[in-house]
């Protein structure tokens, strides 16, 4: 067991797991270029090991961070560290514990994407930039929407959903990350329902930035009135419609839904062109933040976000429209969020103390050199 915890908490492996997030950092900004930041991201960085020249498998950043996690947490089991002398390297060593166990909540816990508002409409939810979903929505109700949600794993190719409370099921036939749309040039099959009986579905190479593929899905469905083979794909205008139990229902494949305990309602957008050219210099966002039906003026600038509920809202963009302009706020939900801070005071403070405990010897070394 000694021996053991001697390996673990060796410095060595600290150093080596150092060397290697380097080389990480350097091919995966390479990648970059070709396969764009989310993938490099997700190969390089998210990923526990990744397949190197189509046959070796390489340690990915999670596995490399969790070894160092590891290392640097048992190295504060060591009889040796813990003398009076040593207090400063002690405190820096917890404060990079603590970086790295907030990296690891942020890896696994945040989530990013955008709102996007018209103005004098409202919005109480945020749009996944990467994870889809799928909804059937029930139309037929009175004075509102019905909705039953399929998250990301379940559309898997090849999986089988049974919703018995629906009374459907549905076999997931293609998830394509990036469709382009063809007329058909001859009549289609009758299995083929909805928008696949005019048009075909057609895979189109992904994108390099993973927010601007337009995904799509093709799937079997029984258990309607219409059973077939239908699809659904990003910012689908017309959506396929059919009937489960007597209610109207649609579906529609979307970006997937966070929904806020409070909404964000779009007042005014200005913009701040360059002279004499159509490029944006600046734009603000006033919005009303209201919760429990309590509003509070905000005003959302570059560089000067909307922090509320454990939410950053940014402004990101914006769209400009005939009669209205649309502002988006990239959003993000960072559970991890204050811990560099904490963690680099503790660190400086940890430094400070080492070398205040230092200085005699460092002046007493001095002061035999000059004599």
């Amino acid at each position: 067991m000694k021996q053991l915890m001697k390996i673990i908490s060796s410095p060595k492996i600290f150093s080596y797991t150092v060397v290697w997030l380097i080389v990480l950092v350097f091919f995966g900004t390479i990648a970059q270029k070709d396969i764009g930041l989310y993938a490099s991201q997700m190969k390089y960085f998210s990923s526990y090991y990744f397949i190197f020249a189509g046959f070796l498998p390489l340690p990915g950043g999670r596995i490399t961070i969790i070894l160092m996690t590891i290392n640097l947490a048992s190295s504060l089991f060591s009889k040796k560290l813990w003398k009076m002398k040593k207090v400063g390297i002690i405190i820096v060593h917890m404060g990079g514990l603590l970086l790295l166990i907030g990296g690891g909540i942020t890896a696994e816990f945040s989530s990013e994407g955008n709102m996007v508002i018209e103005e004098g409409e409202s919005s109480a939810h945020v749009d996944d930039y990467h994870d889809m979903e799928l909804a059937f929505v029930n139309t037929s109700l009175v004075d509102s929407l019905e909705y039953t949600i399929f998250e990301s794993p379940l559309l898997e190719v090849g999986n089988k959903i049974e919703y018995d409370k629906l009374g459907i099921e549905i076999d997931i036939i293609d998830h394509i990350k990036n469709v382009r749309i063809e007329s058909r040039i001859s009549p289609a099959d009758s299995i083929y329902k909805g928008f696949l009986n005019d048009f075909v579905i057609i895979p189109k190479q992904p994108e390099k930035e993973n927010t601007q593929n337009r995904p799509g899905l093709i799937f079997k469905i029984a258990g309607t009135d219409k059973d077939g083979i239908y699809s659904s794909f990003l910012g689908q205008r017309v959506p396929d419609t059919f009937k489960l139990g007597g209610e109207l229902f649609f579906v529609e494949f979307r970006r997937k839904r966070t929904y806020l305990p409070f909404s964000i309602e779009l007042l005014d957008f200005k913009k701040v062109m360059h002279p004499a050219t159509n490029v944006a210099k600046s734009f603000s966002s006033e919005i009303n933040l209201v919760e429990n039906s309590i509003p509070r003026r905000v005003l959302i600038k570059m560089n000067e976000p909307l922090r509320h509920r454990g939410y950053t809202f940014y402004q990101a963009s914006f769209v400009e429209g005939l009669d209205k302009e649309t502002t988006v706020l990239a959003t993000v939900k960072n559970y991890g969020r204050m811990f560099p801070y904490i963690s680099s005071i503790i660190m400086s403070i940890g430094l400070l103390i080492h070398l205040l405990l230092n200085l005699p010897k460092m002046l007493k070394r001095t002061s035999r050199v000059s004599k």
